[in-house]
């Protein structure tokens, strides 16, 4: 098998620039938030929730950037608070519907107005107008790519094992006193 230079692969060049964006962006954004006395995760559930009659947890889990572990545990926080409220669903016992109280559109309307002219010169420095629209839509075909749209082998597969076997071997044969443990 011949080992490719994956620095020049076109494609795989691009993962190092996008986390390294991804991080800066991550970084400076959610250390405004936390100036705002929220958590990354709290803002994200008010500002999904706000202007909506509410989700279900799971409606909410889908819309938000918090994985469902950690939803629970904001929204615990979020209503200790008084900015959200839970109700029952009609005519469903097991769901849940979360909605902000007038406490939590007040905290929304007091900080995401001040989070995004904080965020915007960021964007604004680095790219116009339609440069805005093109970026979003590469972002978002990258992201449906990732979310199934593309035919990947999955592990434990025969192709992934073919390829596991290949490289317990060529492992083996460079170290051979190293086990290579692929699960």
């Amino acid at each position: 098998m011949t080992i490719r230079d994956y620095k020049d692969d076109p494609y795989l060049s691009l993962l190092r620039p996008l986390v390294e964006a991804y991080l800066a962006f991550y970084r400076v954004g959610n250390r405004h938030i936390q100036s705002l006395g929220l958590t990354p995760s709290q803002f994200d559930v008010i500002a999904e929730l706000e202007g909506t009659e509410g989700f279900t947890c799971a409606q909410l889990s889908e819309r938000t950037l918090t994985t469902k572990g950690t939803l629970t545990g904001v929204l615990d926080r979020l209503e200790q608070q008084g900015l959200i409220e839970r109700g029952n669903v009609g005519g469903d016992r097991r769901a849940t519907r979360v909605r902000l109280t007038s406490k939590g559109i007040d905290l929304f309307q007091e900080v995401f107005p001040i989070h995004a002219e904080f965020m915007r010169p960021f964007f604004a420095q680095a790219l116009n107008a339609s440069e805005v629209q093109v970026a979003k839509r590469l972002l978002r075909r990258i992201r449906d790519s990732f979310n199934g749209s593309v035919s990947v082998p999955k592990i434990g597969s025969p192709r992934m094992e073919k390829s596991a076997t290949k490289l317990r071997t060529s492992k083996k044969s460079k170290n051979p006193g190293r086990k290579l443990r692929v699960t």
